[in-house]
């Protein structure tokens, strides 16, 4: 796992402060029901290449904000985003947040805490 710095960490514990997150544990079963909402991997190419959530859609933490309203044009849809352990999903989902999106959501622990959990991944 990378070493993140004092700063970095600072600024997610910020963002952590006002942005909704779920746990490996919500998401799973909702999953497994076949619930509607949007869930996008924001990890770079490579991690999304190397593996992902079932049925989840990408748009990289760099590329979201310019993306994200042709994706998902309603500010009122469900998105639950995921990164590698739940920083960067926390920290884009304060930015949709600014952007106006309302149900949006950070699923802490990321994908690290779900494949760690033995749950289905899809491979390339």
């Amino acid at each position: 796992m990378a070493r993140h710095s004092p700063r970095f960490l600072k600024l997610v514990a910020e963002s952590k402060q006002g942005v909704r997150e779920l746990t490996i544990e919500d998401v799973k079963p909702r999953l497994d029901r076949g619930e509607s909402f949007h869930l996008v991997d924001v990890r770079e190419e490579s991690e999304w290449a190397a593996g992902h959530l079932p049925n989840a859609a990408h748009l990289s933490r760099g590329i979201i904000e310019r993306d994200i309203e042709q994706r998902i044009p309603d500010l009122n849809a469900e998105i639950i985003l995921y990164c590698g352990g739940g920083y960067r999903s926390a920290l884009t989902a304060e930015s949709l947040m600014k952007m106006g999106y309302r149900n949006v959501f950070s699923m802490d622990g990321g994908y690290r805490a779900w494949c760690e959990a033995g749950y289905p991944v899809i491979k390339g």
